[in-house]
């Protein structure tokens, strides 16, 4: 366990999952183990999205790569490359055609194996600042890679009727509930700020667009993305990429208010 620390924010990340924040003893992260999703955060890369009904193939410059639900990344595990009080660098590296073993097989999906034919180095990092929490992304690959990439932290819910602000909208509990596993699209959006008992706005830069998802009233998934994939038929999910010009940069900052 990787521990973070900033006067009265303690952050916990196993292995490059953000596993808890801490501010004034007041929990933001959902916990393992309570109701709604068996993770705390995840990343969708290099697609977002399902491909069940696309035989589980995504069409890219390369030819067609193999995928499953919100692409391969999360397959496989982070190396820890920095560390001090405050922060934290975790790395994974792929190389083109890697097989990749995929979890959901068998039970979930009938493809046991999956690939991306390009090279790439994906970095997350972990700043604790004086006011909150930055979760730093950054690719580097072959220019030119096709790509979309979302952030899929899950927040733990106080409030018995929480709500999802943006600067033009206000989203219930109910409204993403109804909408199921599609998620709840919030497009041209940086910043959202979650109205619980305590506060947090999420700010963004480079992703565009939010999705929300949740099945349970105790958590909901607030989701920086590229692109919303549901617009599409999951055998046009390519048109949502876009292109690697040799490095990108995403950011999410986790501002939490009393």
């Amino acid at each position: 366990m990787t521990v973070l620390q900033n006067r009265h924010q303690v952050v916990k990340i196993d292995q490059g999952e953000l596993v808890s924040y801490l501010v004034d003893q007041h929990e933001y992260i959902h916990q393992k183990g309570s109701p709604g999703w068996g993770s705390s955060d995840a990343e969708m890369f290099p697609i977002i999205g399902p491909v069940n009904e696309a035989n589980f193939r995504v069409t890219v410059p390369k030819g067609v790569a193999v995928q499953d639900q919100h692409g391969l990344l999360r397959q496989f595990a982070y190396t820890l490359t920095a560390h001090d009080n405050v922060s934290a660098v975790f790395e994974k590296r792929y190389k083109a055609g890697t097989a990749i073993r995929n979890s959901k097989y068998p039970e979930k999906s009938t493809e046991e194996w999956m690939s991306w034919p390009y090279d790439f180095v994906f970095n997350k990092g972990f700043i604790l600042e004086e006011d909150g929490l930055r979760i730093q992304f950054d690719i580097t690959g072959e220019a030119g890679m096709p790509f979309m990439l979302g952030y899929h932290p899950a927040f733990k819910l106080h409030a018995k009727a929480p709500i999802i602000q943006t600067t033009t909208n206000k989203i219930t509990l109910p409204e993403i509930l109804a909408v199921g596993n599609r998620a709840f699209e919030v497009p041209n959006c940086e910043e959202i700020t979650l109205l619980d008992k305590r506060n947090l706005t999420i700010k963004t830069n480079g992703f565009g667009h939010f999705m929300c998802w949740t099945e349970v009233e105790n958590m909901v998934c607030i989701e920086p993305i590229s692109f919303y994939p549901y617009q599409l038929e999951q055998n046009q999910l390519h048109q949502g990429f876009q292109q690697l010009e040799n490095t990108a940069s995403f950011s999410v900052v986790l501002h939490p208010k009393s």
